[in-house]
């Protein structure tokens, strides 16, 4: 990476600096009217990636009708909050983030959603429409598959045993998906058979799923989870692409269930890392033949999606220095000289947001590294790895840039 003078230059010509949320203004405006907006991060465990992720997203719901939230999270812990925040269940915001416990827990259960369940729940008690708060991952396959069984006892007992049968398959994988991958790779043991006869027995009953308070929604999904989540991991131990792309195109799918059940007018904002909701057709994913939820939402609907990525120059973040690891604050070094948060910082060490046009997307589409943290991190090694070529303007419709960051705060230790 090397030092761009010019990149610096029209950084500082086009950036509004951001002091108060009320400097947020212009860019709530421009994403006002899209059907999807997706919010970025640069990590996992950052707070202020959350804090004005919320702030946005509060903006979206109370002054422009948006209709849910939806994250890269599991559905079943995800639908544990949106059925406390509609009031469905009772409780407190924190013991509905306690089903937040499969690692990295901390993603979802920190003071800085603990505050927006707050505020959505507040929100809900005058709202007409409730603002919903749902997950679009596929790592969920065992909870997924509970959540089947704990449905099946409510609209059809009979077909209970016949699916905790089918479901045994899984049981020898002790609620790993890795192992479950090493058998299907290497040894040629898989439940695909299994999966797919529950899945049909459930497609039979469709006309029995429960209508009150989404439990055919929570069905529905929990099903496409199953399905999904069981291809993910046999493609997992294959390498290659193919896993990513199963993921990506499930949240998609899983995205599109829930619209369709807030009805035609439905607004979606949509909260993952920028390696989810940035064009993967402006970073080198596309060469290694890798899709993602950005690119796919723009394919099918055009202008209808508005993308805003996140990026710090410095401070600490929330990780581990292994899978599965003990979560620690780690140290996130300055930005790569002639990295995109490099230029950012040597454009004025503030916070700031840049929004892209028409009359500036040429002075922003030179491929420049972009910086990547994930919930696995080694600050000693980013340079091997941590920065995505990309194409920043193609890559996103708008730029947040926050100087320095601190790390999330996690409710559970």
């Amino acid at each position: 990476m090397v030092n761009n003078q010019k990149l610096i230059q029209s950084i500082g010509e086009h950036a509004i600096k951001i002091d108060t949320y009320n400097d947020l203004d212009s860019m709530i405006e421009a994403a006002a009217n899209k059907k999807y907006v997706m919010l970025g991060e640069a990590s996992h465990g950052t707070s202020e990636f959350y804090t004005l992720r919320a702030e946005l997203s509060k903006r979206l719901i109370k002054d422009h009708g948006f209709s849910f939230i939806a994250v890269e999270g599991d559905w079943p812990s995800c639908f544990t909050v949106n059925q406390y925040i509609k009031g469905y269940i009772s409780g407190d915001a924190r013991k509905a983030l306690k089903d937040f416990d499969r690692w990295p827990s901390w993603m979802w259960a920190n003071e800085e959603i603990l505050e927006l369940v707050n505020w959505l729940k507040s929100h809900n008690v005058s709202a007409k429409d409730k603002v919903g708060f749902y997950g679009l991952d596929v790592y969920s396959l065992w909870e997924s598959m509970e959540e089947i069984i704990w449905q099946l006892e409510k609209i059809s007992p009979g077909d209970v045993e016949s699916a905790k049968q089918a479901f045994s398959c899984f049981e020898p994988f002790d609620r790993r998906g890795e192992n479950y991958a090493i058998s299907s790779a290497y040894y040629g043991e898989d439940c695909t058979e299994e999966v797919i006869k529950v899945l049909i027995d459930l497609q039979k009953k469709r006309r029995h799923y429960p209508q009150e308070q989404e439990g055919d929604l929570n069905l529905e999904v929990n099903s496409l989870v199953m399905l999904d989540a069981e291809r993910y991991y046999r493609a997992m131990a294959r390498g290659g692409a193919e896993d990513w792309n199963i993921r990506d195109t499930h949240m998609v799918t899983a995205l599109e269930k829930v619209m369709k059940v807030h009805g035609e007018g439905a607004k979606a904002i949509i909260w993952e890392h920028n390696t989810h909701i940035g064009d993967a057709r402006a970073t080198d994913m596309a060469e290694e033949g890798m899709i993602n939820v950005g690119q796919i939402l723009r394919e099918k609907y055009g202008q209808q999606v508005y993308a805003i990525g996140f990026g710090t120059h410095h401070g600490t973040v929330i990780a581990s220095d292994e899978w599965g690891g003990s979560v620690e604050v780690m140290e996130v070094p300055d930005a790569e000289t002639g990295s995109w948060e490099d230029a950012l910082h040597q454009a004025g060490a503030f916070d700031k947001y840049l929004l892209f046009n028409k009359n500036n997307k040429k002075e922003f589409g030179n491929v420049v590294g972009h910086r990547a943290i994930g919930v696995v991190y080694d600050p000693e090694l980013e340079h091997l790895g941590n920065y995505v070529p990309s194409r920043i303007a193609e890559r996103y419709d708008a730029f947040i840039f926050a100087d320095k960051t601190t790390a999330l705060i996690p409710l559970f230790k």
